[in-house]
């Protein structure tokens, strides 16, 4: 069992094991090691999101890469989103891009996100094998922090360059979009590629100060993004996350779209063009059934992952979907990127939205949810679920209770030390009951007040 990696790197508090500068020196030189025994000539790129110890952190890692030897070359490539460092990692040659950066989490947070030369976050046993060697060396001293590191700038705009390649002949002009970067990686780029392809662009939580990132803003906040299209009267809404590889959407109404609608879109859009490889779908065990029974109307298979965009894209690669993603925002279309990239989906849909030459809300109208429940409980630590006293069988009374009319999904984050306790239902107050219940059994036994 992983004790550093979790469903998306190495997390927690920046400073604080195993976020110190100690250890993140030796996650560089385990990586460096590593890398070492497959490449003759090592090149690993780094980038950051906006938090104010992402520089420090940075300078750790690179120092024990280097640790290695004066010929591992570590190119800083300065914020950039990370879906950015995917495509670059790989189109650069580089041997593997590491992302400085806790994704959706308050700026005290920070983590380390691995991508393969190829692109494609580390499978499980590639970190679990990266994590061993990293352990071994804790407590062996390795080479100082270096100074801080010079950025190549020239990387974001070969990265802008491809976003834009990618939807050929979209014009924006004469759409008003309002955009909430989080405060975070997607700050100035994502302004800069509306604007420049037309757009009348309201930029909202684009002044990242290294503390405000996510902070009632952003896809955690949908909301605010909502009730600005409706304040601005804009056409449309984009809200992406700190690091920029998730995207919500906001429709002119000021309704808030998920993941869920933006699979939606995307299957029926693909499947009309012929682009959607067996007519499958991949989603995670939180997407709603609404989505699941619209799909199959349309002939349209929805598998389910586990949740974690590596996930869902291991169950993609397993079932040749070419499109599949997270209720979170998180989606992968598999013939363009190797990750969740919210920037490219949030170019992608605008594409998809004027060939259809119908509004966002009008696309996905049909698109009826089930009452859905998600209540988090923080914890002390994640004993088994079935260890603690009376909740199986709280659990398989209310699953019978429910039976095809609804559904239970109880599972640890894999990035914070919460759990999350999901009922989704017909019934909203079979619903409610059922989330509280089980979330209290978590609750008295390791939860924190």
């Amino acid at each position: 069992m992983r004790k550093l990696f979790g469903t998306d790197g190495i997390r927690g508090i920046a400073g604080e094991y195993p976020l110190d500068l100690t250890t993140v020196t030796a996650i560089g030189a385990a990586l460096a090691h590593t890398l070492a025994q497959n490449f003759k000539t090592v090149r690993v790129l780094v980038g950051m999101d906006t938090r104010e110890s992402g520089p420090e952190l940075a300078a750790a890692l690179a120092a024990g890469l280097k640790s290695s030897g004066p010929s591992l070359e570590v190119t800083f490539a300065g914020v950039l989103p990370t879906p950015a460092v995917a495509y670059l990692t790989h189109t650069g040659g580089f041997s593997a891009g590491v992302v400085i950066s806790a994704s959706h989490n308050p700026w005290q947070d920070n983590g380390i996100k691995i991508f393969g030369s190829d692109g494609y976050k580390l499978a499980d046993a590639a970190e679990l094998a990266i994590e061993k060697e990293i352990l071994a060396r804790t407590g062996t001293p390795v080479t100082a922090p270096a100074p801080p590191l010079v950025a190549d700038h020239s990387l974001i705009h070969e990265y802008a360059h491809w976003l834009r390649g990618q939807v050929p002949g979209l014009s924006l002009t004469g759409r008003r979009i309002l955009v909430d970067c989080a405060n975070g990686a997607a700050s100035s780029l994502a302004p800069h590629i509306l604007g420049a392809m037309g757009a009348d662009v309201y930029a909202i939580n684009a002044t990242p100060d290294g503390r405000n990132i996510n902070d009632n803003c952003g896809a955690l906040h949908p909301e605010v993004a909502a009730d600005e299209v409706v304040i601005r009267n804009a056409d449309l809404g984009i809200t992406f996350d700190g690091d920029a590889d998730r995207v919500l959407f906001a429709t002119s109404e000021g309704k808030v779209v998920n993941g869920d609608g933006i699979l939606l879109l995307a299957a029926l859009a693909l499947q009309q063009e012929g682009r959607l490889t067996h007519n499958t779908v991949v989603a995670t065990t939180m997407s709603n059934m609404g989505l699941e029974n619209l799909l199959a109307s349309h002939g349209i298979r929805m598998l389910r992952a586990p949740v974690g965009d590596k996930y869902v894209l291991e169950e993609m690669q397993k079932s040749g979907a070419a499109l599949g993603g997270e209720q979170s925002g998180h989606i992968i279309f598999a013939d363009r990127a190797t990750t969740g990239d919210g920037l490219l989906t949030a170019l992608v849909v605008l594409d998809m939205v004027d060939h259809a030459g119908r509004s966002l809300g009008a696309l996905i109208a049909d698109l009826k949810t089930y009452p859905q429940s998600i209540v988090n409980v923080r914890v002390k630590e994640k004993l088994p679920l079935e260890s603690i006293p009376g909740f199986s069988a709280a659990l398989k009374a209310a699953e019978t209770a429910l039976g095809d009319r609804g559904r239970i999904v109880v599972r640890y984050s894999g990035t914070e030390k919460l759990a999350r306790v999901m009922v989704e239902a017909e019934d909203e107050a079979a619903m409610s009951k059922y989330a509280s219940e089980l979330a209290e059994i978590i609750r008295n036994h390791i939860g924190i007040e």
